[in-house]
């Protein structure tokens, strides 16, 4: 694989281990003082592992997340009792990737959220689809096993009213991916996100700034068992209180076929502030052609 992308080649297994992904699909908790999930906690190894030199090719990309909201940190970093919604949120994705020049590559990405929240008290229940997204990727690679890069991204407040967080957004961060020996892998990234005010209650959230780790080691030729580690933090503003969280859970991606893998993941919290407890089982799946 490695002297396929060495040599420009066009592998469509290579391929599919380059998508990236983010995810920003608040849950609209304007009731509690906590944060949903954190930004970009959905990608898996090697989602930033890039060719350069290829012909252009598509992705698409579905993402599935259950969530129980039945705890949360508090002010003082206490874990206490939450609304008690649970989540379940999708994210469809397609991507077109081209190369730029024979050494940096780009993509342009369309994501569209699903998202439906439970009130378990209340007995009530809203869906519809998120505030979409748009945006781009470029990289290079100053070695073989090594790739660096920048995304950038505009959330549109135009989902359904249910679900919409009523507030544009920009998400732009630094990603990389480093291939080590022994089938050890190393895929993160970095950045931060601006938000707009929000038209349903005229609040203007603070600057956010995340970081998305996963450590991967594949163990044959179809399976690679990984660690995810996750970190948040965001500045108050309007009322808002400061808030931050460390996520982390074990999960496994199942190369299945030479355009296609399969990623399963469980996520939750080792400690924060003024954010949901994280308690979610996460799937992956990627398609390209």
């Amino acid at each position: 694989m490695r002297k396929a992308v060495e040599n420009g080649s066009t592998s469509a297994s290579m391929a599919l281990r380059c998508t990236q992904a983010l995810f920003v699909v608040s849950a609209a908790m304007s009731a509690a003082p906590a944060m949903a999930q954190t930004t970009f906690d959905v990608i898996s190894p090697h989602e930033y592992e890039l060719p350069v030199g290829f012909e252009p090719f598509n992705v698409f990309v579905q993402y599935a997340t259950y969530q129980d909201d039945r705890r949360q940190y508090d002010n003082s970093g206490d874990r206490v009792d939450a609304a008690g919604l649970e989540r379940i949120t999708g994210m469809s994705k397609y991507v077109r990737f081209w190369s730029a020049t024979p050494n940096i590559g780009a993509a342009w990405e369309i994501i569209v959220p699903e998202i439906s929240l439970r009130d378990r008290a209340a007995n009530q229940q809203s869906s519809g689809l998120g505030d979409p997204l748009t945006g781009f990727a470029v990289w290079y690679k100053p070695m073989t096993d090594l790739t660096l890069g920048l995304q950038s991204f505009v959330q549109m407040p135009v989902g359904a009213s249910e679900v919409s967080d009523t507030n544009w957004k920009n998400l732009t961060s630094l990603f990389w991916d480093w291939r080590l020996p022994a089938g050890f892998g190393w895929t993160a990234d970095a950045g931060a996100v601006l938000q707009g005010e929000r038209t349903r209650d005229d609040v203007k959230p603070g600057m956010a700034w995340h970081t998305n780790q996963r450590f991967g080691w594949r163990a044959n030729s179809w399976l690679e068992p990984f660690v995810a580690v996750d970190a948040e933090y965001a500045d108050g503003n309007d009322g808002l209180p400061d808030s931050w969280v460390v996520d982390a859970g074990p999960g496994v991606m199942f190369h299945t076929f030479k355009n296609q893998s399969i990623a399963i993941r469980y996520a939750t919290s080792l400690d924060g502030k003024n954010r949901v407890v994280n308690n979610s089982a996460n799937l992956r799946y990627a398609y390209i052609w």
